[in-house]
Parts: C-alpha cells; sequence; structure tokens
C-alpha cells in the first residue's frame, strides 16, 4: 500500500479517474490529511467503480474512502492490503470528485482533508434501518374469529384505504394505545410489511404560485428562469437596493430548477439569519428545505446527507460547509450575500465558498446566481469583464422608499460623559417609540466593553493564549477571549496590584449600549441581538416573532442582525460607532464597511411607514460616509476599484498568504526565516514578511506571516509548491497556506 502519485504535505497530485477500472487493484482516497490516494486490492468477485464508497483497512484501523480511479501499480502484490467491503451508499458523483480534486489544487490542501469536508457525516454511510409498519391482512378463505371492539374498529378504519403505518403511528391516529395494535396483530386481522425508511423532506412544490411580482422582479425572473430551464454553466450577479425582492426572483428561479427534476443550494453566510427566509419558502413551495449547518444534530446530519446523496432532499439551504455535500443531480446554486465574508473558511482547508460555488457550477455545467445588495469588488469586476451576466432591481418592493440617512458628526453633537448615543439620536428614539414604532440600534460589538483595565497601576486584562483582550461580559459574569474561547470570572480587584474597585470598562459594547438605554429609557421593550446570546436558529425565530409581533420596541446587536431580516414597524436605524470596521491593514476594510452600514441602514422603513437612518461617525468626510448619504455605490466602487488597481491588489493582482505556527516561538521564527530566505524572485512577484502576524498568538500557537503578491498572470499554485517544497518545516511547525486571504490576523 503506498500514496500514490507524488504530493507534499502542501499540496497533490492525485487526481480522479473517472472510467472503468481494470479487475485487481483501485486508488482509495481517504478522509484524512495524507500526502494522497492509497492503492488497495480488489477481492474476487467484487466490483467497484470511481465514486464507489468502500471501507478499507489502515494500520490497525478500518477506514472509510472513496474509489479515486485506478491504482497506480507501483507496489509490490503482497504488499498491497485488500478492501474490506463496498459500502451500501449512493457512489459520489464525478462531478464532485473533480471538485474535491480542483479546490485541493488551488488551496494546496491535501485531497484527502478536502474529502473529509464531503464525508463529514459518517454515519449516514449506513443505510438507515428499515421500520415495520402494519396493514390490514389480506382475506384468506377464512376470516380469523376476533371480537371488533370501538377501539379495534378505530384502528381498522385509519388502514382502509390508506398505506401501512407503524404501530406507534397507528395507534395515535386511531387514538387508542399500543395493545390495541398488537392485538389486532397477534390475532392476524393486521399483518407486518417491512417499510422503507421515512424521509424527513418533503418535496417542494415548484408548481404553486408564489407573490405577485413587481415589474422589475419579472423582468428579472423572466430573464433568470429560461437560465436554469436551458442549463449550462453561467454567472449570473442579481442585485438591487435592500427590500427589492431578490429573495422572491431567485425563488422562480428555483421553482424552474424543480421542475426539470434538480437539486438546489441555497448559500447563506449565516444559517442564524434564516428563520424569516424559511417562513418564506414554506409558504412559496408549500414545504421547509433541508438545512445544512453547525447547529443541527448528529441524527439530522446523518438523514440530510443521505437525503442529498439519494437525491430526496431537493432544496438545501445552509452556510459554507453545504457546498460539499454529495448532491446527486445539482441544478442550480445560489449565493445569497455573495459579498459577506463569512463565506470564508479561515481553519483547515481555507477556502471561499463563493468563489468554489462558482468552480462547482461550472463542474456541473450548471447556472449559479450571486446575489447581493452591495456585491463585492470581485463580482462587480467579473461582471465588467463581461464574465458574469447581471440583474439589477432598482426600487424596493411595494412602493416602499429607501430610508433618509443622515450622519451625525460626533466632534459637534457630543454625548454626554460615560455615554455613547448623541442627542440626536436620543431624541429621535424617543420620538420612534412614542409613534409605536421600531428601533434598532448597531454597534458590532459583543459584550459589556472591549478592554478592562486597573486605574491604580495600568494593568490591562488580556487573554494568556491570544494577543488580544479579554472583552467583559457583564450579563454572564465573565471576562472572554473572541479569538480562542478562553473565560475568565470578574473579579472586584486587580491581579496585578490587588488594589480593590480600581477595574474600569473602557469603550462599549452592546451590553453597556443597552444599560445606557435602560437608564435614559425605563420604559422601552428591547432586547439584545449578537452571536453570543443568539445560541441558535431557533434563539433567532424566537426572537423575530417577539420583533413581528411588536412585544418589542428596540433591537440592539451587532452585524448578525444587520441582514436578511424584514420588520415593517422598524422605521429608524442607529449605527453607534460607524467608524469602527475603518481601522486597521485590511484591504477591504473600507469595503466592508460601506456593505455592512448598508446593510443596516436597508432595515429601515422597508414598508409603508418611511424609514430614518442616523450613522454617528468622527470621520464625516469619509468616502464611506459620503457614498451612505448621497446613494451613489457605483461611485464608491469606482473609486475603490482604482485605488486597488494602482497597488495591484485583488481583484487586479493576487494574494497569498503562508501563516507559519507553533508552540514554540523560537522554531517559529526559525522556520519564518528560512522560508523568507527561500522566498521567490521573479518578474511580477514580490514577497512581504517574515513578521509577526498582529495576532502574534492565537489559541497558544506563536504566529508569522509571509505575503506573496504578484500580477494577475503569475501562476501563484505553481510558485508556492516550488517555494514550499524547497524548505521542510520542523517538528511542532505548521505552515498553512491561505490563496487569496481575507483576513490579515
Amino acid at each position: 500500500m503506498t500514496a500514490r502519485g507524488a504530493s507534499t504535505s502542501h499540496g497533490s497530485t492525485a487526481r480522479f479517474t473517472g472510467g472503468a477500472i481494470a479487475a485487481g487493484r483501485v486508488s482509495v482516497l481517504l478522509p484524512l490529511p495524507l500526502e494522497g490516494a492509497y492503492d488497495y486490492r480488489v477481492p474476487r468477485g467484487m466490483a467497484l467503480e470511481p465514486g464507489d464508497l468502500v471501507v478499507v483497512p489502515l494500520a490497525r484501523r478500518e477506514v472509510a474512502g472513496v474509489v479515486w480511479g485506478a491504482a497506480a501499480g507501483k507496489v509490490a502484490p503482497e504488499k498491497v492490503k485488500e478492501v474490506i467491503a463496498r459500502l451500501d451508499a449512493p457512489p459520489f458523483t464525478a462531478e464532485l470528485c473533480r471538485f474535491i480534486d480542483w479546490v485541493a489544487r488551488y488551496t494546496l490542501a491535501p485531497p484527502g482533508a478536502v474529502l473529509r469536508m464531503a464525508m463529514s457525516a459518517p454515519a449516514a454511510l449506513v443505510p438507515p434501518k428499515s421500520r415495520i409498519g402494519y396493514r390490514r391482512a389480506e382475506a384468506s378463505g377464512e376470516e380469523p374469529e376476533v371480537r371488533l371492539t370501538a377501539a379495534r374498529r378505530r384502528v381498522l378504519a385509519v388502514l382502509a384505504g390508506g398505506p401501512p403505518r407503524p404501530a406507534p403511528e397507528l395507534a395515535r391516529e386511531a387514538g387508542v394505545g399500543p395493545r390495541v395494535v398488537r392485538g389486532l396483530a397477534d390475532a392476524g386481522v393486521l399483518e407486518p410489511v417491512v417499510m422503507a425508511p421515512r424521509t424527513p423532506f418533503e418535496t417542494p412544490d415548484w408548481r404553486r404560485k408564489g407573490v405577485d411580482l413587481s415589474s422589475s422582479q419579472m423582468t428579472a425572473a423572466a430573464a433568470l428562469c429560461p437560465k436554469v430551464r436551458k442549463g449550462g454553466f453561467g454567472v449570473t450577479l442579481m442585485d438591487g437596493v435592500t427590500g427589492s425582492g431578490k429573495t422572491e426572483v431567485y425563488f422562480e428561479a428555483i421553482a424552474a430548477a424543480l421542475g426539470k427534476g434538480g437539486q438546489v443550494l441555497v448559500l447563506v453566510p449565516e444559517i442564524a439569519l434564516t428563520a424569516q427566509w424559511l417562513d418564506r419558502f414554506a409558504r412559496r413551495f408549500g414545504a421547509r428545505p433541508a438545512e445544512w449547518h453547525s447547529d443541527l444534530t448528529p441524527a439530522y446530519r446523518r438523514l440530510t446527507w443521505r437525503a442529498v446523496a439519494e437525491g430526496q432532499a431537493r432544496v438545501v439551504v445552509g452556510a459554507r460547509s453545504a457546498l460539499f455535500l454529495p448532491f446527486a443531480g445539482l441544478g442550480l446554486i445560489v449565493v445569497d450575500e455573495e459579498h459577506d465574508s463569512s463565506f470564508k473558511q479561515e481553519e483547515g482547508v481555507i477556502y471561499h465558498a463563493r468563489d468554489m460555488a462558482v468552480v462547482r457550477a461550472r463542474l456541473a455545467g450548471i447556472p449559479i446566481t450571486l446575489v447581493s445588495a452591495v456585491p463585492s469588488l470581485e463580482t462587480v469586476t467579473n461582471v465588467e469583464a463581461g464574465r458574469y451576466d447581471r440583474l439589477h432591481l432598482p426600487d424596493r418592493f411595494g412602493g416602499a422608499r429607501l430610508p433618509e440617512i443622515q450622519v451625525i458628526d460626533m466632534r459637534q453633537d457630543r454625548p454626554e460623559r460615560q455615554c455613547w448615543l448623541s442627542p440626536i439620536l436620543k431624541a429621535a428614539l424617543q420620538d420612534t417609540v412614542a409613534a409605536g414604532e421600531q428601533a434598532m440600534l448597531f454597534l458590532n460589538r459583543r459584550g459589556y466593553a472591549p478592554l478592562t483595565l486597573c486605574r491604580a497601576c495600568g494593568h490591562r486584562f488580556d487573554c494568556p493564549n491570544c494577543t488580544a483582550w479579554l472583552v467583559e461580559h457583564r450579563l454572564a459574569r465573565r471576562l472572554e477571549c473572541h479569538h480562542c474561547g478562553y473565560l475568565a470570572s470578574m473579579s472586584s480587584a486587580c491581579p496585578a496590584c490587588g488594589a480593590e474597585d480600581t477595574l474600569a470598562a473602557c469603550g462599549p459594547g452592546v451590553e453597556r449600549l443597552a444599560e445606557e438605554v435602560t437608564r435614559a429609557f425605563p420604559e422601552v421593550r428591547f432586547a439584545i441581538m449578537a452571536s453570543d446570546t443568539m445560541t441558535g436558529p431557533r434563539a433567532v425565530a424566537a426572537l423575530v416573532r417577539r420583533v413581528e409581533t411588536h412585544a418589542l420596541d428596540l433591537l440592539i446587536g451587532t452585524q448578525i442582525m444587520a441582514k436578511g431580516h424584514h420588520f415593517p414597524l422598524l422605521t429608524l436605524v442607529g449605527v453607534v460607532d460607524a467608524d469602527l470596521g475603518l481601522a486597521g491593514g485590511d484591504l477591504r476594510a473600507v469595503e466592508r464597511t460601506y456593505q455592512l452600514l448598508h446593510q443596516v441602514a436597508g432595515r429601515a422603513g422597508r414598508a409603508e411607514r418611511p424609514g430614518r437612518v442616523y450613522v454617528q461617525t468622527y470621520m464625516p468626510e469619509h468616502r464611506v460616509m459620503e457614498a451612505l448619504v448621497s446613494g451613489e455605490a457605483g461611485r464608491f466602487l469606482e473609486a475603490e476599484a482604482a485605488s486597488r488597481r494602482a497597488r495591484r491588489m485583488p481583484p487586479f493582482g493576487r494574494l497569498a498568504a503562508l501563516i507559519v505556527s507553533g508552540a514554540d516561538a523560537q522554531r517559529v521564527d526559525a522556520a519564518a526565516r528560512a522560508l523568507g530566505r527561500a522566498a521567490p524572485r521573479g518578474k511580477g512577484i514580490e514577497v512581504l514578511g517574515p513578521a509577526p502576524a498582529p495576532l502574534s498568538l492565537l489559541r497558544g500557537r506563536h504566529r508569522r506571516r509571509l505575503l506573496l503578491k504578484a500580477e494577475r498572470r503569475v501562476n501563484v499554485q505553481a510558485v508556492l509548491g516550488d517555494w514550499l517544497g524547497r524548505v521542510k518545516a520542523p517538528a511542532g511547525v505548521r505552515v498553512q497556506v491561505d490563496v487569496d486571504p481575507y483576513s490579515f490576523l
């Protein structure tokens, strides 16, 4: 048994090879970060094809993997181990296997690590147990003599003309106890039958009529749906102002895909945002879609993975990991909020789900729709280059008007000491609640305060595992690191000097903002909406219902509430610190801040009542603030594109980062210096670093970064592969590759 092909820990040349396999040996890719596929002998009487799922021996254990093609055939026969079994599971399609290969080559990750994302529900590889149901026994000459009580007659009435039912379900529908059903079975009146395992997924009815579309929605749907019915690869950007009804348009595209018999994948940045989306989908199609995200129970994940592979789950809505599900016949991909940075996976295999979704659509030969009110510069550039089509919705649905946006110069309209709401915003909040309307206060900072220090000695509470301050969460009475999850209890004494009652909270988080609201407006009913207070989709759905029923006057929260929600009574949005995202050296900081603030502003005035947005800033002259007020997104993107083009930054240049990390700082430094000495040279290539990462200590690991900057024409993967092949990292040091980095921490 040997690794197939030449590969390194940073990449692999293992390729999926479809087609017939000669009897004798196969290569099997395992869902492990190994260097390539392994050769195995096929037992006599077993037929295997590429994509089949099998169980094979690996050292002293048995592992499930995927037949990747013909064996390399370079190993002595006596050393090749035998395939143990072929699993009774739908084989991976050739399209999915090619996609796994493509992602591995692009990200320079071991293909087995990518395969692991596609085999993320191991229990689903075993078929679910069949169920035993009961039906009325067929007459065989002599009817069994049994006294038919009223309860027994109800059981037989339920079964009359209907399908077999399991005993618990039959008893429940008949309103009897389980003993009544068992008695009829023992008497021979009912006979057991083997039933297929139940799937929890109903088939969405694509024939159901949706909402009446506006003229611009109908125009967009008329352009989008024929592409779906025709099939073939193509990328369409659908953008438009917030509240313009983009979701209803791509629902029409989903209906077209279902009508063709295909499956549909809808990717969303945060599954917690889908509560209202799921309700809208159910109203449109009469059934809820399958969901895929990290909050699912293992049992639901097993059912969903299997239903997707068997083609029973026709529509899946999920976070970025849903992109690797084994669809039997994918017909359409939709990426909602395509600009959102949450689509970037930063751990393990580092990839961008939006970009990889376009690749999967191309390999599958199907259309993909990217949806956003504020599309990314990368996507807009592809539109302008003619690679993507574009559909634009210019108006809000139902005649609603865009909100009026006003910038509050905090240098002129100062809040009271230790307060963060300006007099203008406080007055607007008072008027809104008095008018029976709802408001939202946005501050993209969780907890009570981002920093706690001692006024006596200046000690700052920081994380022992990360280069980060501990954030005070006063409601939970703890200090927390938002990078590694480290927790510490609150204390009244300084751990450095022992002084009592000298600890001061610096700066506001949403909890501190809520404290200010309580003091100023004790009668206002409010809730905090942040990722640490919303523990999953159910919690978000419950909060959404409270807003919809006007059980709340005010939402205070972070970016989790900035997108996807539609509240007709919400007419006021206040952005407490609009400058927060503009700091730092992130090349996309300005673009992301504009996108986030634009979406936050879009929550106001989405129905009959007009909306107002107040943006508190110390930089009213910044181009982000000017673009928000003017509504000229096009001019903003033009300026942003010009700035990036001048510096040859993405999308007009290529970037790739190497992150060197380990528990021993000296070993990490030595490895980083070795990579720096071996850095590639050449026209159109520049290497920056090594340098300590902004978070130079993360989860107990010291971190150094190198950044490869290249022209668009450069094959970055080839350059990186050659570079990494010339340097061997010492034991305990890990080198991660991030092609097209989004985070520079």
